[in-house]
């Protein structure tokens, strides 16, 4: 299969010892859960082809999951705190702007600029925030220690576990 990157979504072991050396791609996505067999990654790492793990990889959906249990817990939906206060500053900004350079915006500009964050708003860019980071920690992880990113995002995970029960003094 040629192409930079493959993105295989669906079944587990569907990347085998009997097709990795077929597979032409860059990078390797695992969007489904374990669709890469460990010979299957040996082959494709000697191969130089770089693979992001299921376990990072298509973890956004817990991730969201997480954020849905703490709003549930809280009983109050996201954004619903700080929603008009962020619309009031943008507002308060505009005002600024607009008596500094003798402009006036649109109501329909105005409304653009100054639309607080919503609740899907800002799970989104939590999601982000939280992928992004993850990424870079197990990239690292992975780098620092001379391993392949699976490795990376074991010995990432088993560091916050170690260090979540020594906080608990376990």
């Amino acid at each position: 299969m040629q192409c930079d990157v493959l993105i295989p979504a669906a079944l587990e072991g569907t990347i085998n010892a009997q097709n990795a050396d077929r597979i032409k791609a860059k990078i390797i996505i695992e969007g489904a859960n374990g669709p890469t067999t460990p010979k299957a990654e040996e082959i494709l790492e000697a191969k130089g082809v770089l693979i992001v793990p299921d376990l990072l990889a298509n973890a956004g959906g817990v991730t969201v999951s997480y954020f849905e249990w703490l709003k549930n817990l809280s009983h109050i939906r996201f954004g619903r705190m700080t929603k008009r206060y962020e619309e009031s500053k943008w507002q308060n900004l505009l005002d600024s702007v607009e008596r500094h350079q003798e402009k006036k915006f649109s109501l329909e500009e105005r409304a653009l600029i100054s639309f607080g964050a919503g609740e899907e708003d800002l799970v989104r860019s939590g999601l982000e925030d939280t992928m992004i980071n993850a990424f870079r920690e197990v990239w690292h992880t992975a780098e620092k220690k001379r391993v392949n990113m699976r490795t990376g995002a074991y010995i990432v995970a088993i560091d916050k576990l170690a260090n979540t029960y020594i906080d608990l003094g376990i």
